[in-house]
C-alpha cells in the first residue's frame, strides 16, 4: 500500500467513527491531504507529489490535451480538459496519479447535513458488493451509513430511453440519417465534443441517466443533496461541467463505498431486504456494452410499431475502438443509424472501479433485466407516474423544447 494509500484509509476510518479531521496524523502529506478533504479544488485526476521519471508517456496517453508539464517537468493537469479517463493513471511510471475521492466529504455531509441526502446508485450496482446483495440489501446498508434513501439510476435510464427512441423517431428519415447515443459514458460524450466536434449535431439532446437523476431528486425535494456511486471515474468530471453541475453533489466509486461498508462493519449481505422494484429491464441492462442500443431498440418498436426505418445499431467499447468507430463516421464509412460507444471494454461493468470482472458483472446485469416486472419503460407504470409528478403529461412531451432532461451539445 502507498503511502497516499494508507492516508486515505486512515482518513476514512476516522470519518466514518465519528472521529473526523482532528484524529488524522499532524505529519500527513499537507497537499495529498488536502486533496482527500476537498476534491473540489483539484482536477479528477490528482497528482500526489513532484514527478521524478523523465518519461512524457502520461501526455502521450491523454486523447484530450489535458496534461502538460512545468518547467521543473512536474505533471499539470487541466481541470477544464481532463474528462476522468484515468489513461494517464494506468501508464505513469511513478505511480504519481489518482483519481479523486470524494468520500471525506460525503461522510463529513452525513455527519452534519439536516437535509435529505440520497444514493444515486448506477445501473452497474448488481452483485458487485457479493452474489447474495440486491438492491433492497444495499438500500438497508445505506441507510445504516446515514442516507435517507437510495434510487436505482436505472428508473431514469428509463426516462431517457423513452427520449431517445422518440428523437430517434423524429429525426431518422433516410438511409444517411443517424444518431451517436448521448447517454451513459462520458468518455464517449467527451471524444466527440472535444476530438470529432464536426459530428456533435448527430448527438440527441439528453442528458445523462445520471444527471437526470439527480435533477428530479432535486425537483421533488429542493433541499436535498445528491451522491452518485458507480464504477467510473469520468463521472466525477461529467458531475463538474458548467451546464449540469446543478444535478449531482458528490460522486464515489464501487470501490470507495466498499471501503466505507468494510470500515464500519456493514455487511450488505446481512442487511434487510428494503426491496423498491421500480424499473424496467430495459434501464437496467444500460451497464453493459449494447444495453442502450436494446433498449432504445424495444422501446422504439413498442412506440412505434411499424416504423418504415428501423435502428440499424452498431455497438463498439473502449477508446481505441470508439475512435476508430467515430473516424469511420466521419468519413462516411458506417452504415447504421444508432451508434452507441462506451469507453471502457465491457460498458460500465467493466469500469476502472468495479469489484467483479466484467464477464460476472454483464451476466448479473442481465439476470436482473430479466427479473424486472416489466421490460420497457412503455410499459412500466412508475415511470408515467414519475413524469407526472416531474410535469410530463404526456411521452411525446420528453422532446417538447428544452427541459430538465434536454442537454445541448
Amino acid at each position: 500500500m502507498t503511502p497516499f494509500e494508507e492516508l486515505y484509509m486512515e482518513a476514512v476510518d476516522a470519518y466514518v467513527n465519528g472521529r473526523g479531521k482532528e484524529d488524522l496524523p499532524v505529519d500527513s502529506n499537507q497537499h495529498q491531504l488536502d486533496c482527500l478533504l476537498h476534491p473540489e479544488k483539484h482536477p479528477v485526476i490528482c497528482s500526489l507529489s513532484d514527478c521524478l521519471c523523465e518519461s512524457d508517456d502520461c501526455e502521450k496517453s491523454c486523447l484530450f490535451d489535458a496534461i502538460k508539464k512545468d518547467e521543473k517537468g512536474n505533471v499539470i493537469i487541466s481541470e477544464k480538459d481532463c474528462v476522468g479517463c484515468g489513461a494517464c493513471i494506468d501508464v505513469c511510471k511513478q505511480n504519481n496519479l489518482t483519481g479523486c475521492r470524494d468520500i471525506l466529504p460525503v461522510l463529513d455531509l452525513l455527519h452534519t447535513s439536516k437535509e435529505p441526502v440520497y444514493v444515486m446508485i448506477a445501473p452497474a450496482f448488481t452483485s458487485q458488493f457479493g452474489d447474495a446483495v440486491g438492491p433492497g440489501h444495499l438500500r438497508t446498508a445505506f441507510k445504516k451509513l446515514g442516507f435517507t434513501g437510495m434510487i436505482e439510476v436505472a428508473l431514469f435510464a428509463d426516462i431517457l430511453t423513452l427520449k431517445e427512441a422518440l428523437e430517434f423517431d423524429r429525426s431518422i428519415h433516410t438511409d444517411k440519417d443517424f444518431l451517436l447515443t448521448s447517454c451513459c459514458c462520458p468518455i464517449w460524450i467527451s471524444m466527440i465534443k472535444k476530438v470529432y466536434s464536426q459530428l456533435a449535431p448527430h448527438i440527441p439532446p439528453s442528458v445523462s441517466p445520471m444527471v437526470a437523476c439527480g435533477r428530479s431528486i432535486k425537483k421533488l425535494y429542493p433541499q436535498a443533496k445528491t451522491v452518485f456511486i458507480g464504477p467510473c471515474l469520468a463521472k466525477k468530471a461529467e458531475a463538474r461541467e458548467a451546464d449540469i453541475a446543478d444535478a449531482v453533489d458528490f460522486v464515489l466509486t464501487f470501490k470507495e463505498i466498499a471501503d466505507v461498508f468494510r470500515l464500519a462493519k456493514i455487511d450488505p449481505a446481512g442487511c434487510a431486504d428494503d426491496m423498491k422494484d421500480h424499473s424496467s429491464a430495459a434501464g437496467r441492462i444500460y451497464a453493459h456494452t449494447g444495453g442502450v442500443s436494446r433498449a432504445v431498440q424495444t422501446t422504439l418498436d413498442r412506440l412505434v410499431p411499424h416504423r418504415n426505418i428501423p435502428i440499424q445499431a452498431i455497438q463498439v467499447d473502449g477508446v481505441p475502438a470508439c475512435r476508430a468507430l467515430l473516424k469511420d463516421v466521419q468519413d462516411g464509412n458506417i452504415h447504421a443509424n444508432f451508434i452507441e460507444g462506451m469507453g471502457c471494454v465491457g460498458g460500465c461493468v467493466g469500469g476502472p472501479r468495479v469489484l467483479i470482472p466484467k464477464e460476472e458483472g454483464a451476466a448479473y446485469v442481465d439476470k436482473y433485466g430479466d427479473s424486472a416486472a416489466y421490460s420497457t419503460p412503455v410499459d412500466n407504470p412508475y415511470v408515467i407516474e414519475l413524469l407526472a409528478r416531474l410535469g410530463f403529461d404526456t411521452i411525446p412531451s420528453l422532446t417538447d423544447g428544452e427541459n430538465m432532461f434536454t442537454r445541448k451539445f
